[in-house]
């Protein structure tokens, strides 16, 4: 069973950091783009950022400059490191993979979703 499970949300000050990590596993023939969107309670769902297996990056506004993705392709894991996090960074965290579980399907994976809270 192909499956996507995030993890290290938590509670930070503003002006802090955390870093979010995220592993597929199971059956796994290739993963394509990798990512992180939030959602916030009363909002959308949003992109935040996104990276493709050949390391091109992609960022919401809101978070350039203070967001970066990363992934290790050999070990299926995607990572978004969160600086001077702000109190609008406030929302569930969830990772999905565009994964093909075998060379004739392809379809997204989505995490459980991680909490991050920025508050004094």
């Amino acid at each position: 069973q192909t499956q996507v499970v995030e993890s290290g949300g938590g509670l930070v000050q503003p002006g802090g950091s955390l870093r979010l990590s995220c592993v597929a596993s199971g059956s796994i023939w290739s993963i394509n783009a990798m990512g992180w969107y939030r959602q916030a309670p009363g909002k959308e769902r949003e992109l935040v950022a996104q990276i493709t297996s050949g390391g091109n990056t992609n960022y919401a506004d809101s978070v350039k400059g203070r967001f970066t993705i990363s992934r290790d392709n050999a070990k299926n894991m995607v990572y978004l490191q969160m600086n001077s996090l702000k109190p609008e960074d406030t929302a569930v965290y969830y990772c999905y993979a565009d994964i093909r579980p075998t060379q004739w399907v392809a379809r997204d994976y989505w995490g459980q979703g991680t909490q991050v809270t920025v508050s004094s």
